[in-house]
């Protein structure tokens, strides 16, 4: 059964999650970031696991609480980052924002659609990151490296989600 948890949203399926099980996956997907995905590198890029996580999340929850989830995720990773001082701490709550609002006028249970989803994110995201880096004073000479690094990303977070939806699938048809 569909319940929506806001008025006139297609895009809630199944409302927020509990915080603790929010939590939970947040620690499991930094975990995966920092121990696993670097080895999986594709051409300077690697999967956003806490990406996945926010956009996971903000597709079932009103907007402050996606900001604040997008919020706490994006300290995470500014807090086990180098330099980065508050960019990820921006960006993944502007993205949140941006992926509840966007959640008002589609169903978040359709593989390509949460995969367009993810690209989209991915790519917004980066470009916040680096607009607030460039705040901060990083240089911005290296834009397309990092355009082309963004666009990798996006796909292999468009991949990783893919798999996610399709083994969650997997195991709830065979727990039926």
């Amino acid at each position: 059964m569909r319940v929506n948890t806001r008025s006139g949203d297609a895009g809630a399926i199944l409302g927020a999650p509990p915080w603790w099980i929010a939590a939970l996956y947040l620690l499991l997907a930094l975990i995966a970031q920092m121990e696993l995905l670097h080895f999986l590198t594709f051409r300077g890029a690697q999967a956003s696991a806490v990406l996945i996580v926010v956009v996971w999340y903000a597709l079932r929850a009103d907007t402050l609480p996606a900001a604040m989830f997008g919020l706490a995720a994006g300290l995470c990773e500014d807090i086990f980052s180098a330099g980065t001082g508050v960019a990820w701490t921006a960006s993944s709550a502007l993205t949140a924002i941006f992926v509840t609002w966007l959640s008002r006028w589609f169903f978040a249970d359709s593989v390509p659609i949460l995969a367009g989803v993810v690209i989209v994110a991915t790519l917004l995201r980066r470009m916040l990151f680096w607009v607030v880096m460039a705040l901060q004073g990083y240089p911005s000479g290296y834009a397309r490296i990092h355009l082309h690094q963004a666009l990798w990303e996006a796909l292999l977070n468009a991949v990783l989600v893919s798999v996610l939806l399709l083994l969650a699938r997997f195991r709830e048809s065979r727990s039926s």
